[in-house]
């Protein structure tokens, strides 16, 4: 099994001020680095659901053999779903680990990483959903441009997608290191120490895992299932994530007041989430130790009715 270092792994934890007796939900088991530390601080009456996507994250999870522990096969946007099936109604913390873990990148099979000759795959559960080489092989190039545009904030996004269309007209493009030689001809030039198939790899994977749709639809879900009080923490790795996350705990931490509607001050409504502390990134120290750390960022709220 490939490495996997859990980042923020403290302050994730600690920002969920665990309640021994809580009960708790780690949206991305990975590989349980978040989820052994909740339940070290768990009481004998605590809970843990875990969920991952990831088939290979979820066998991992079978390992750990605790009674108040439980983990699904499931997508972000399922959380409400699987907590009904569950019957648990209310929660008091939520955490989300966004991106993608160690193993994901680090096993070449999986086709996320360009740089080691793969099958160019890229689902995070690959039991089902459309791999990455289907999805090049029928979109057209301004679908294409979009994505790797939209999504991986490529400048060269036009050339890049032009190149594409013109070379699976004479082959199939299903392998990593293919993507990244047509990528790296269509882009003139990159930022030092950057791959020019970083941004294209990061829109494709995005794309095709519909991962900011996902963070989309399971945010309202848990502030929904949180009791008041409750803490919601998420740590994203890269501006999309964490732009959906700070608009949504910034929209819930503002009171929602009609327009033009004259209140009195005991009368205005009250937000239903506040923001705990500042965003928190990683110790220098950390990122010496995991360098894929760097860029991630941890935001926290709290419910408050």
């Amino acid at each position: 099994m490939a490495s996997h270092k859990t980042v923020l792994l403290a302050e994730a934890v600690e920002a969920l001020a665990v309640k021994p007796d809580g009960v708790y939900v780690d949206a991305t088991f990975g590989r349980g680095g978040h989820s052994r530390s909740i339940l070290a601080r768990l009481g004998p009456a605590g809970r843990l659901i875990a969920l991952d996507r990831d088939p290979a994250a979820v066998a991992a999870g079978t390992a750990i053999a605790d009674a108040r522990f439980a983990i699904r096969h499931a997508r972000f946007a399922q959380l409400a779903e699987v907590l009904g099936e569950a019957g648990v109604e209310k929660v008091d913390g939520v955490l989300f680990d966004l991106g993608i873990s160690s193993p994901q990148v680090d096993e070449a099979e999986r086709g996320f990483s360009f740089r080691a000759d793969a099958p160019l795959d890229m689902r995070m559960d690959p039991s089902g959903g459309e791999p990455a080489t289907a999805w090049l092989a029928r979109a057209n190039e301004e679908e294409i441009r979009g994505v790797i545009k939209n999504y991986g904030e490529e400048r060269f996004a036009g050339s890049i997608a032009k190149a594409i269309v013109a070379a699976r007209t004479r082959e199939r493009i299903d392998r990593t290191v293919q993507l990244a030689r047509i990528v790296a001809a269509a882009v003139r030039t990159r930022e030092v120490g950057q791959d020019p198939a970083t941004r294209t790899f990061q829109a494709l994977r995005i794309h095709v895992n519909q991962e900011l749709e996902e963070l989309s639809l399971a945010l309202p879900q848990a502030l929904e299932l949180l009791c008041p009080g409750g803490r919601l923490a998420a740590i994203s790795f890269h501006s999309l994530e964490d732009r959906i996350v700070k608009r949504f705990f910034q929209s819930q931490a503002r009171p929602d007041v009609p327009e033009r509607l004259p209140l009195k001050a005991t009368e205005m409504p009250q937000p239903r989430l506040k923001l705990v502390g500042k965003r928190v990134h990683p110790t220098p120290e950390e990122v010496n130790a995991n360098p894929r750390a760097r860029s991630a960022i941890l935001r926290v709220a709290e419910k408050v009715h």
